[in-house]
């Protein structure tokens, strides 16, 4: 089950161990050593399970953990907890701060591994399925993981900003969402933008899935928002 591991660990050599023994099992490896890198690469290039270490030079693991936890794009990401810290007081701070298990040091890669398979196989891909409607609508496809969008046969090439918007109202099908809802789940609840932003981005969204005929399930409702229409369904695999 080979995916995309992001470890974030600020010690160099403990990055070193995790990546060989996840490379050598297959899986594809990014390193962070603190928190704004691990941010700048959770956006860039999600991954299928976050190892966070506890203790990092610009933040708390834990601070992180909530962070990544209240975002609306990362609030399902897999992480474990990897800390010295073994009293049980810790875990559960972990685990009710949003951890979805917690791997103590020292360990042995066996386990490491053993972990991460176990975390993928009750996390299955979330990939986002739309149609075809009844009305013979074309159908729509997000994958998070490739990030990569398909209407029926057809390839659609979104920005951004674009991507992480229609994987949002993908996620949540025929629901109404005002655009400042939108601005604090796509954009982040620290952004301070114009309303009128979500408008524009709107705006490019449909005209690049309008090729594949997907353009109009981006619904403008007059007075609130914007929802997807999911037709048949929308289903999170």
């Amino acid at each position: 089950m080979p995916g995309h591991i992001l470890v974030l660990d600020p010690a160099p050599a403990m990055q070193a161990l995790l990546a060989h023994n996840l490379e050598g099992a297959g899986y594809r490896v990014s390193c962070a050593p603190d928190a704004r890198g691990a941010l700048a690469l959770l956006a860039a290039d999600p991954p299928d399970v976050l190892l966070l270490e506890w203790v990092l030079p610009d933040a708390s693991g834990i601070a992180l953990l909530r962070e990544v936890r209240q975002d609306g794009l990362l609030c399902d990401l897999p992480i474990i907890m990897v800390s010295a810290r073994d009293s049980e007081q810790d875990k559960v701070l972990a685990l009710e701060s949003g951890a979805d298990d917690y791997l103590c040091k020292p360990f042995g890669p066996r386990e490491m591994l053993a972990r991460v398979r176990a975390l993928l196989r009750r996390r299955a891909p979330a990939a986002l399925r739309a149609g075809p409607g009844a009305d013979g609508t074309t159908a729509l496809r997000l994958d998070p993981h490739t990030q990569r969008v398909t209407a029926g046969s057809v390839s659609v090439n979104l920005g951004r900003v674009e991507f992480r918007l229609l994987h949002f109202l993908m996620g949540h099908p025929d629901r109404v969402h005002s655009r400042a809802q939108l601005l604090d789940q796509v954009w982040g609840h620290g952004a301070y933008l114009d309303e009128r932003t979500v408008d524009a981005h709107v705006g490019r969204l449909r005209q690049a899935l309008q090729p594949g005929g997907c353009g109009h399930r981006i619904e403008t409702v007059r007075g609130s928002g914007y929802r997807y229409l999911a037709l048949d369904a929308a289903v999170c695999a």
